[in-house]
């Protein structure tokens, strides 16, 4: 299929994904909507992606989950659907802290660090995506093994698991194979 017609798609595994961490307990898991790098090709994948993504917003604020959407939200490119969810809401009972990154592009996620540097201050309080906890795992679909600049400074010491099928073909079993996966890594955080 096009890219076009992949991206509505992969808003139900998605929300397969979401119901399996708050399954097994996961505290807090970030989607990767859409990077400012995106917003360069062609009209009609980014109105595919844009929409899929509103979509995918929406289908996660009628569940249990603490939801904040991030990303550039000064550019014409960020939907303006979602602004409402630039700041944390908590939806039903609250639980997983679930981000979605939409228009995030790392360069405008650390534009004030030199701001901080020049201050002596805690660079981490400078960051846009300060709400966002460090990246434990990070599951690539698509066979790709590149990070694509997602969340720099949280994902410096994440482990990463590739699954080479794509994301609408979801299935359960990849996630679990990933857990398992990682119950294995020696998680050492530089130590």
């Amino acid at each position: 299929m096009t890219r076009e017609k992949g991206y509505m798609i992969g808003t139900e595994p998605g929300l397969a994904l979401f119901k399996l961490c708050q399954e097994v307990g996961i505290k807090e898991l970030t989607y990767y909507g859409f990077t400012v790098d995106n917003t360069k090709r062609p009209s009609g994948q980014r109105k595919a992606f844009t929409e899929a993504c509103i979509h995918a917003v929406e289908m996660l604020a009628k569940e249990d989950a603490d939801l904040l959407v991030i990303g550039n939200s000064d550019s014409p490119m960020f939907p303006e659907e979602l602004r409402p969810y630039t700041a944390r809401k908590t939806f039903g009972r609250g639980g997983i802290r679930v981000n979605f990154l939409v228009n995030y592009g790392w360069e405008w996620d650390l534009s004030f660090l030199k701001m901080a540097q020049d201050a002596k201050r805690n660079i981490t309080d400078y960051i846009h995506s300060k709400d966002i906890s460090r990246v434990e795992l990070i599951i690539r679909w698509g066979g790709r093994r590149r990070l694509s600049g997602f969340l720099p400074v949280q994902s410096i010491y994440a482990d990463f698991y590739v699954i080479d099928d794509y994301w609408p073909d979801f299935k359960p079993e990849q996630f679990w194979q990933a857990l398992a996966w990682y119950d294995h890594q020696d998680v050492t955080l530089g130590g």
